[in-house]
Protein backbone atom coordinates (compact mmCIF):
# COMPACT_ATOMS: atom_id res chain seq x y z
CA UNK A 1 0.00 0.00 0.00
CA UNK A 2 1.16 3.55 -1.13
CA UNK A 3 0.57 6.36 1.43
CA UNK A 4 0.87 9.99 1.22
CA UNK A 5 3.01 11.30 3.39
CA UNK A 6 4.16 14.94 4.71
CA UNK A 7 6.29 16.33 7.20
CA UNK A 8 5.72 19.89 8.56
CA UNK A 9 8.17 22.06 10.87
CA UNK A 10 5.24 23.57 13.21
CA UNK A 11 5.90 26.40 15.16
CA UNK A 12 8.28 27.89 13.06
CA UNK A 13 9.15 30.72 10.86
CA UNK A 14 11.24 29.09 8.78
CA UNK A 15 12.89 25.65 7.73
CA UNK A 16 14.52 23.91 10.09
CA UNK A 17 12.77 25.15 13.38
CA UNK A 18 10.00 24.55 15.46
CA UNK A 19 8.52 20.75 15.50
CA UNK A 20 8.23 18.51 12.75
CA UNK A 21 5.20 16.40 12.54
CA UNK A 22 4.71 13.43 10.53
CA UNK A 23 0.97 13.74 8.98
CA UNK A 24 -0.74 11.07 7.34
CA UNK A 25 -4.21 11.81 5.54
CA UNK A 26 -5.78 8.55 5.24
CA UNK A 27 -9.24 7.78 3.21
CA UNK A 28 -10.26 5.01 5.52
CA UNK A 29 -8.42 4.29 8.97
CA UNK A 30 -5.73 1.68 9.16
CA UNK A 31 -5.19 -0.61 12.17
CA UNK A 32 -3.53 0.81 15.10
CA UNK A 33 -0.52 -1.41 14.96
CA UNK A 34 0.48 -0.16 11.62
CA UNK A 35 0.11 3.33 12.89
CA UNK A 36 2.30 2.85 15.65
CA UNK A 37 4.83 0.80 13.62
CA UNK A 38 4.37 4.27 11.17
CA UNK A 39 5.00 6.38 13.76
CA UNK A 40 7.90 4.40 15.13
CA UNK A 41 9.75 4.25 11.93
CA UNK A 42 9.26 8.13 11.29
CA UNK A 43 10.69 8.83 14.84
CA UNK A 44 9.47 11.98 15.07
CA UNK A 45 8.08 13.33 18.52
CA UNK A 46 4.38 12.82 16.70
CA UNK A 47 2.85 11.61 13.42
CA UNK A 48 -0.83 12.67 12.93
CA UNK A 49 -3.35 10.51 10.98
CA UNK A 50 -6.47 11.95 10.19
CA UNK A 51 -9.88 10.80 7.94
CA UNK A 52 -12.33 12.70 6.95
CA UNK A 53 -15.89 12.18 8.14
CA UNK A 54 -19.45 14.50 7.16
CA UNK A 55 -18.09 17.66 8.05
CA UNK A 56 -14.96 17.06 9.98
CA UNK A 57 -11.58 15.22 10.19
CA UNK A 58 -11.03 12.24 12.68
CA UNK A 59 -7.89 13.30 14.05
CA UNK A 60 -4.92 10.75 16.14
CA UNK A 61 -1.48 11.43 16.89
CA UNK A 62 1.15 8.50 17.71
CA UNK A 63 4.35 9.27 19.32
CA UNK A 64 7.53 6.51 18.61
CA UNK A 65 5.90 4.75 21.61
CA UNK A 66 2.23 5.50 21.86
CA UNK A 67 -1.01 7.20 20.99
CA UNK A 68 -1.10 10.25 22.80
CA UNK A 69 -4.46 12.20 23.78
CA UNK A 70 -3.75 15.48 22.88
CA UNK A 71 -1.19 16.77 20.78
CA UNK A 72 -0.91 20.68 19.27
CA UNK A 73 2.06 20.68 17.05
CA UNK A 74 0.78 18.21 14.58
CA UNK A 75 -2.67 19.63 15.02
CA UNK A 76 -1.04 22.71 13.67
CA UNK A 77 0.77 20.12 10.92
CA UNK A 78 -2.29 19.09 10.13
CA UNK A 79 -4.04 21.80 9.58
CA UNK A 80 -1.17 23.32 7.12
CA UNK A 81 -1.39 19.92 4.83
CA UNK A 82 -5.50 20.23 4.50
CA UNK A 83 -5.30 24.00 3.82
CA UNK A 84 -2.07 24.17 1.66
CA UNK A 85 -1.51 21.01 0.25
CA UNK A 86 -5.05 20.09 0.16
CA UNK A 87 -7.10 22.42 -1.05
CA UNK A 88 -9.64 22.84 2.20
CA UNK A 89 -11.37 26.30 1.23
CA UNK A 90 -13.54 26.71 4.19
CA UNK A 91 -12.33 28.71 6.55
CA UNK A 92 -12.42 26.56 9.90
CA UNK A 93 -11.42 22.80 9.82
CA UNK A 94 -13.07 20.94 12.68
CA UNK A 95 -10.85 17.97 14.19
CA UNK A 96 -12.52 14.95 16.40
CA UNK A 97 -10.11 13.81 18.80
CA UNK A 98 -9.51 12.01 22.05
CA UNK A 99 -9.89 15.47 23.93
CA UNK A 100 -13.08 16.55 21.82
CA UNK A 101 -13.31 18.75 18.98
CA UNK A 102 -10.63 20.94 18.32
CA UNK A 103 -10.99 23.87 15.19
CA UNK A 104 -8.26 25.75 13.76
CA UNK A 105 -8.64 28.86 11.36
CA UNK A 106 -5.84 30.32 8.77
CA UNK A 107 -4.91 33.84 10.26
CA UNK A 108 -2.46 35.30 7.55
CA UNK A 109 0.73 33.26 7.70
CA UNK A 110 -0.38 31.40 11.44
CA UNK A 111 -2.75 28.94 12.08
CA UNK A 112 -4.96 29.58 14.53
CA UNK A 113 -5.94 26.93 17.20
CA UNK A 114 -8.76 26.38 20.05
CA UNK A 115 -8.01 23.84 22.53
CA UNK A 116 -9.72 23.20 25.98
CA UNK A 117 -7.61 25.31 28.82
CA UNK A 118 -5.96 22.55 31.21
CA UNK A 119 -6.56 23.72 35.10
CA UNK A 120 -3.38 22.84 37.12
CA UNK A 121 -2.99 22.17 40.78
CA UNK A 122 -0.44 22.08 43.38
CA UNK A 123 2.06 18.92 43.35
CA UNK A 124 4.28 17.14 45.76
CA UNK A 125 7.18 15.86 43.68
CA UNK A 126 9.37 18.82 44.72
CA UNK A 127 12.12 16.29 45.79
CA UNK A 128 11.70 14.08 42.68
CA UNK A 129 12.17 17.27 40.08
CA UNK A 130 14.73 18.81 42.26
CA UNK A 131 17.22 16.17 41.90
CA UNK A 132 16.34 15.65 38.64
CA UNK A 133 17.56 19.39 37.32
CA UNK A 134 19.50 20.03 40.37
CA UNK A 135 18.08 23.44 40.83
CA UNK A 136 15.01 24.05 43.32
CA UNK A 137 11.93 25.10 41.39
CA UNK A 138 9.76 28.58 42.49
CA UNK A 139 6.43 26.32 42.35
CA UNK A 140 5.45 22.84 41.18
CA UNK A 141 2.22 21.79 39.28
CA UNK A 142 0.14 19.01 38.23
CA UNK A 143 -2.02 19.01 35.28
CA UNK A 144 -1.50 16.45 31.96
CA UNK A 145 2.55 17.36 33.03
CA UNK A 146 3.97 18.17 35.46
CA UNK A 147 4.60 22.01 35.34
CA UNK A 148 7.94 23.40 36.64
CA UNK A 149 8.56 27.03 37.66
CA UNK A 150 11.69 28.67 37.76
CA UNK A 151 13.00 31.74 38.75
CA UNK A 152 15.20 32.55 36.00
CA UNK A 153 15.25 32.14 32.12
CA UNK A 154 18.79 30.42 32.08
CA UNK A 155 17.13 28.00 34.54
CA UNK A 156 15.32 26.68 31.62
CA UNK A 157 18.01 27.52 28.93
CA UNK A 158 20.68 25.89 30.98
CA UNK A 159 18.62 22.78 32.13
CA UNK A 160 19.79 19.12 31.64
CA UNK A 161 17.90 16.89 33.60
CA UNK A 162 18.48 13.68 34.55
CA UNK A 163 16.32 11.43 32.39
CA UNK A 164 16.11 8.47 33.76
CA UNK A 165 14.66 9.95 36.73
CA UNK A 166 11.60 11.82 34.85
CA UNK A 167 10.77 8.30 33.14
CA UNK A 168 9.75 7.09 36.37
CA UNK A 169 7.25 10.13 37.25
CA UNK A 170 3.63 8.95 36.38
CA UNK A 171 2.77 11.70 33.87
CA UNK A 172 2.92 12.48 30.10
CA UNK A 173 6.06 14.71 30.73
CA UNK A 174 7.58 17.64 32.63
CA UNK A 175 7.40 21.37 31.36
CA UNK A 176 9.87 23.70 32.90
CA UNK A 177 9.13 27.48 32.40
CA UNK A 178 10.01 30.92 33.41
CA UNK A 179 9.81 34.80 32.68
CA UNK A 180 11.75 36.02 30.14
CA UNK A 181 13.37 39.68 29.21
CA UNK A 182 12.08 39.12 24.99
CA UNK A 183 9.19 36.98 25.55
CA UNK A 184 6.30 36.66 28.24
CA UNK A 185 7.22 33.54 29.02
CA UNK A 186 9.89 30.75 28.23
CA UNK A 187 9.66 26.94 28.16
CA UNK A 188 11.15 23.55 27.57
CA UNK A 189 9.60 20.29 27.47
CA UNK A 190 10.82 16.25 28.36
CA UNK A 191 8.82 13.15 27.93
CA UNK A 192 11.59 10.11 28.17
CA UNK A 193 9.05 7.93 28.65
CA UNK A 194 7.33 8.11 25.52
CA UNK A 195 10.26 8.39 23.55
CA UNK A 196 10.88 11.81 23.33
CA UNK A 197 14.04 13.40 25.03
CA UNK A 198 13.26 16.60 24.55
CA UNK A 199 10.37 17.67 22.67
CA UNK A 200 11.34 20.83 20.19
CA UNK A 201 7.87 22.76 20.69
CA UNK A 202 4.54 21.63 22.73
CA UNK A 203 1.12 23.15 21.98
CA UNK A 204 -0.39 21.26 24.15
CA UNK A 205 2.04 22.15 27.11
CA UNK A 206 0.89 26.11 26.61
CA UNK A 207 -3.08 24.69 27.44
CA UNK A 208 -1.65 24.32 30.82
CA UNK A 209 1.05 27.06 30.92
CA UNK A 210 -1.90 29.72 30.06
CA UNK A 211 -3.16 29.24 33.81
CA UNK A 212 -0.46 30.33 35.55
CA UNK A 213 1.11 32.79 33.90
CA UNK A 214 -2.55 34.85 33.60
CA UNK A 215 -2.20 34.64 37.35
CA UNK A 216 1.22 35.95 37.79
CA UNK A 217 1.15 38.74 35.24
CA UNK A 218 -2.61 39.54 35.05
CA UNK A 219 -2.66 39.28 31.27
CA UNK A 220 -4.99 36.78 28.77
CA UNK A 221 -2.74 36.89 25.86
CA UNK A 222 1.15 35.83 25.49
CA UNK A 223 3.70 35.64 23.04
CA UNK A 224 6.15 32.54 24.50
CA UNK A 225 9.21 30.84 23.12
CA UNK A 226 10.50 27.28 23.73
CA UNK A 227 13.91 27.23 24.07
CA UNK A 228 14.49 23.82 22.35
CA UNK A 229 17.61 23.60 20.22
CA UNK A 230 15.34 24.17 17.22
CA UNK A 231 13.39 26.70 19.28
CA UNK A 232 9.83 27.69 18.47
CA UNK A 233 7.57 30.61 18.94
CA UNK A 234 3.73 30.33 20.28
CA UNK A 235 1.16 32.83 20.55
CA UNK A 236 -1.86 32.47 22.99
CA UNK A 237 -4.67 33.66 23.72
CA UNK A 238 -7.29 32.44 26.80
CA UNK A 239 -11.08 33.07 25.79
CA UNK A 240 -13.40 32.01 28.58
CA UNK A 241 -12.37 28.05 29.47
CA UNK A 242 -10.66 27.97 26.19
CA UNK A 243 -6.76 28.36 24.71
CA UNK A 244 -6.31 30.05 20.87
CA UNK A 245 -2.70 28.89 20.12
CA UNK A 246 -1.09 30.35 17.03
CA UNK A 247 1.71 29.81 14.79
CA UNK A 248 3.35 29.42 11.68
CA UNK A 249 4.42 25.79 9.81
CA UNK A 250 6.77 25.62 6.64
CA UNK A 251 6.55 22.64 4.75
CA UNK A 252 9.96 20.06 4.80
CA UNK A 253 9.12 16.95 2.73
CA UNK A 254 6.38 15.80 0.55
CA UNK A 255 6.15 12.28 -0.50
CA UNK A 256 4.87 8.65 -0.45
CA UNK A 257 5.99 5.64 1.90
CA UNK A 258 5.18 2.08 1.02
CA UNK A 259 3.63 -0.20 4.00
Amino acid sequence: MKQKIYQIDAFANKLFEGNPAMVCPLDEWISDDLMQQIAEENNLSETAFFVKTDEKYQLRWFTPKSEVEMCGHATLASAYVLFECLGYDSETIIFETKSGDLTVQKEGEKFVMDFPMQTIVPSLVEREIEEAFGVKPVALFASMDYIVIFEHEHDVLNAQPDLTLLKKLDLRGVCITAKSQKYDFVTRFFAPKYGIDEDPVTGSAFTQLVGYWSQVQGKRSFHAKQLSNRGGEVWCEIVGDRVKLSGKCVKYLEGEIEV
